[in-house]
């Protein structure tokens, strides 16, 4: 089960038929490493079912990822000289902690600090040579369109003041957008104060030519799940064949984990009292290790995006098993900067993840905004590794075996033991039992419609 699927081609239709599976990953700088733990995670348990070999670009039909989140995204999908994944989700730690130090030096002593307040008032915080010949070097000459799985990276365009959206689906059509991944990723990384915002130009086969003036993604989508989930309903729409099965409006069709990097959001950081004392613009700007104006921005994009995301999940009665959304908002002190990148800071983000990891699943209050736990005993760990995910996973390893065996073939015919506990139990004992014919009662195929059908008859849920 080594062999992938993006190994014989690239950008394909939905991996699982009639479900579209969506990875998306929030921006926020150093913090990027928080979800590099989860991702490592998620993709060592995907191994563990269908060998070493495997990535995440070969189970997700959209990668998508703002700012720091549209790097792990390009790393996770640019392919190398095999055309396999560049980076293994294992690989984007490391890469985190060996390069954030030289990409947010940080001050020593006070001088350092006086110097670092200059320059915020002349210009941004840092001048990014470091991230833009990082980047260059590991992402090469690749270009949007060579990307293993679909991908949706947004950026804002200072110039046109509207978000430009480097999308794998787009691309097709409009050329000019078949910008270097290196490119994308240095324009939705240029966070306002804190790196200088990038001016590059493409061109297409005919001569046609766009300049973009691109700073941080996170000024229009901090967090691109609905950005996501519109490049694929946009595609429906328009009536692209891969999609013929699925109606634009039915998003029980989609399957979705979003990954935040944290926020301080618990802790309260602003209020009144304090910004009404901040005065000139320069108070927004700089509070401490913070801006507090792109906090402010930052962080209301995404929590509508969630709450809108929760909402129309929660309206078609598909709640607890469509959306997944790993996020941590108790961060507080220096692990809640985007910058300090000290060798003690970027340790503490890694135990951060692992912490997330073990907390329960949450979700979006639809009265208060706030995030609250849901359920008593999953954790988001099992609920990467549970129910409908490796329900998905299942469907896939089956049909693999099915090509080489024939369409009778099951699970149960090629291993000795199949065991699971709770959600587990369940499907094992699905995969196992004898129909009439003495032949597994349901097919790989079969789990993932009775979790959709049936658990929001076994787990109700209030309005």
């Amino acid at each position: 089960m080594e062999q992938s699927r993006s190994s014989s081609s690239q950008i394909e239709p939905p991996t699982y038929g009639k479900y579209i599976t969506i990875l998306t990953i929030d921006g926020g700088g150093i913090r990027g490493i928080i979800p590099a733990v989860i991702l490592e995670f998620l993709e060592s348990q995907l191994q563990e079912l269908d060998g070493k070999q495997a990535r995440l670009a070969d189970y997700f039909d959209v990668i998508g990822g703002t700012s720091t989140g549209g790097l792990v995204t390009a790393m996770l999908t640019a392919p190398d000289k095999n055309n396999r994944p560049l980076f293994a989700a294992k690989d984007i730690k490391p890469f985190y902690l060996d390069h954030c130090p030289k990409i947010f030096p940080q001050d020593s002593g006070l001088f350092g600090s006086i110097e670092s307040a200059s320059n915020l008032v002349r210009g941004p915080k840092y001048d990014g040579k470091y991230l833009h010949g990082i980047l260059r070097e590991k992402l090469g000459e690749t270009r949007l369109g060579k990307t293993l799985t679909n991908v949706v990276i947004p950026t804002f365009d200072i110039k046109h003041l509207q978000p430009t959206i480097f999308s794998s689906y787009e691309v097709k059509k409009i050329p000019y957008l078949d910008a270097r991944l290196s490119d994308i990723c240095i324009g939705t990384s240029a966070a306002p104060t804190y790196l200088p915002p990038y001016k590059f130009s493409t061109q297409d086969k005919e001569g046609n030519g766009r300049e973009f003036n691109l700073v941080d993604g996170g000024m229009a989508a901090n967090n691109p799940t609905l950005v996501a989930i519109n490049q694929v309903s946009k595609q429906m729409m328009d009536g692209n064949p891969d999609f013929s099965s699925i109606n634009p409006m039915d998003f029980r069709r989609f399957l979705v984990i979003s990954i935040g990097t944290g926020s301080e959001k618990k802790e309260q950081p602003y209020d009144a009292d304090k910004a009404a004392n901040w005065g000139s613009l320069f108070g927004w700007l700089r509070q401490g290790d913070s801006v507090p104006l792109v906090d402010v921005f930052q962080q209301a994009s995404s929590d509508m995006v969630d709450y809108h995301i929760s909402v129309v999940f929660r309206s078609l009665n598909c709640k607890t098993r469509n959306y997944l959304r790993i996020q941590d908002d108790n961060l507080s002190g220096e692990v809640s900067s985007v910058d300090i990148a000290t060798k003690k800071n970027l340790d503490d983000l890694v135990e951060v993840g692992d912490e997330l990891l073990k907390k329960r699943v949450s979700k979006v209050n639809l009265d208060t905004s706030l995030e609250v736990n849901y359920g008593d005993h999953e954790t988001n760990k099992e609920a990467l590794t549970r129910g409908i995910i490796p329900a998905v996973i299942l469907e896939f390893l089956e049909s693999q075996l099915q090509e080489l065996d024939g369409k009778q073939a099951r699970l149960a015919d090629y291993f000795d033991v199949i065991g699971g506990t709770s959600t587990g139990g369940l499907v094992t004992a699905m995969l196992t039992a004898p129909d009439k014919n003495n032949r597994p009662l349901f097919a790989a195929k079969d789990i993932k419609p009775f979790y959709l059908d049936h658990c929001p008859k076994i787990f109700p849920q209030d309005r």
